[in-house]
């Protein structure tokens, strides 16, 4: 007995530690390591921090956000091909700065030092982050923009979330209002807005602003109030881009071809004149 308590005390440990390797290698062959990743896991949690109750919250929502942005794309991406669409987004932009503009005209036109000998023409469209409004007269060196919150401006859009349609029409200020082709629209504040298809002035696509609020019980046809996204009331500059339809020919841009039926403007003519003439402020 004396002989085999020295022998255990000399070699317990020793075959501890071998069949401790014999079980954790039949473990790993049996289980393809799960049971040593739970031990693991075991020993380490006291360790690690738990996830907060914010965190379990938030996961699954940016989960399935992700989820829906994914789902949306996809069904952007079917939709396009199967109309067939192709992006009418302007190029070549020109830079124009804002160099008259009269208070009693402050919310209907502004006038650009950028003209014919610059590139810009009879219908080309204005935007500073958004639509601004479309050149409507042109010399050699300035330009006239009648401003889309001109009450004569009308522009036909789209609430790009639920794709029901309308037209925005000016109130001298940095809001419009929208009016609804549909007696039951699903339109919510927030909504973004984009010129539509039905425009023939403006490419589809260019943003407008949002909606603000809705009156669905609007007569004769539901309305709801658009924050434009142009900063319309401080104006410096702007970007010009040619439309198709202006470069193909701009007679054809009266009023009767088009949704946005705008009056001729009671201005005097624009100036001729070099950059250098051009008022400044509101000397126009």
């Amino acid at each position: 007995m004396y002989t085999l308590r020295r022998w255990w005390d000399r070699n317990g440990i020793r075959l501890g530690l071998v069949v401790a390797v014999v079980i954790c290698s039949w473990a790993v062959r049996q289980t393809q390591g799960a049971a040593i990743f739970e031990l693991y896991q075991l020993l380490a949690r006291p360790f690690t921090g738990l996830p907060t109750s914010a965190e379990q919250t938030i996961d699954p929502r940016t989960l399935e956000l992700e989820q829906r942005i994914a789902e949306l794309q996809s069904q952007n991406q079917q939709l396009q091909e199967l109309v067939g669409y192709t992006a009418k987004q302007p190029s070549n932009g020109i830079a124009a700065p804002v160099i008259g503009r009269s208070p009693d005209h402050w919310w209907q036109q502004t006038i650009l030092g950028r003209g014919k000998k610059d590139g810009i023409q009879v219908g080309s469209i204005a935007t500073s982050g958004g639509i601004v409004g479309r050149i409507t007269e042109v010399t050699d060196h300035s330009s006239r923009v009648l401003l889309i919150s001109d009450p004569t401006s009308q522009v036909g859009v789209t609430i790009t979330r639920s794709r029901y349609m309308g037209y925005v029409r000016g109130q001298g200020a940095n809001r419009v209002i929208m009016e609804f082709f549909d007696k039951v629209p699903d339109v919510r504040p927030g909504d973004v807005v984009t010129t539509s298809s039905i425009s023939r002035r403006f490419p589809p696509g260019l943003p407008i602003g949002t909606v603000e609020s809705v009156n669905l019980n609007k007569s004769p046809a539901p309305e709801a109030v658009i924050e434009l996204s142009a900063p319309i009331s401080h104006l410096e500059w702007v970007m010009v881009y040619s439309t198709p339809q202006a470069a193909a020919d701009p007679s054809n841009l009266s009023a009767e071809d088009d949704l946005q039926d705008t009056n001729a403007l009671s201005e005097p003519s624009v100036p001729q004149s070099d950059d250098s003439n051009q008022p400044r402020g509101n000397g126009f």
